[in-house]
């Protein structure tokens, strides 16, 4: 059931989870967890401010491309409070999220091939390493992680 009107400052924990498509036991942990946080009511009800949407959206985003919650939480805490915050968090976090991006279509883009990782190397690509030249610079993916 939709709401006529604007959204109260204030949300309950349900309220939460409904506008935000998270479950009350999720919310729950992120609060517990720091990433979120709310009150408790006079009749000891959890309330929390409008703009936990948006945390709780960054959250669910963040959490969705395997970005760990813990680095979530450092990045929310290093945000200035207020509409200012949320500014300077997208500018701090931006080039981080472009570097992975890069790196998720370079695996995209690579994985059927070789990466460098020395188990297609040797049979299956002797013109780019041949004799596994590439395993000199050291282990794991070194044409995908450069």
């Amino acid at each position: 059931m939709n709401r006529a009107g604007p959204l109260p400052r204030v949300l309950s924990v349900g309220e939460l989870a409904r506008r935000s498509g998270v479950s009350v036991s999720a919310l729950h942990f992120w609060e517990r967890e720091g990433l979120i946080h709310g009150w408790r009511s006079a009749g000891n009800q959890r309330r929390y401010e409008r703009a936990t949407l948006r945390r709780v959206a960054i959250i669910k985003v963040a959490q969705a491309v395997g970005i760990p919650l813990a680095e979530v939480k450092a990045r929310l805490e290093a945000a200035p409070a207020g509409k200012k915050g949320w500014a300077t968090l997208a500018e701090a976090w931006r080039a981080d999220l472009d570097r992975r991006i890069a790196l998720l279509t370079r695996l995209r883009d690579r994985l059927d091939g070789c990466i460098g990782c020395g188990c297609l190397s040797v049979d299956d690509c002797p013109l780019r390493n041949p004799e596994d030249r590439v395993a000199q610079e050291g282990a794991g993916a070194r044409y995908l992680i450069g």
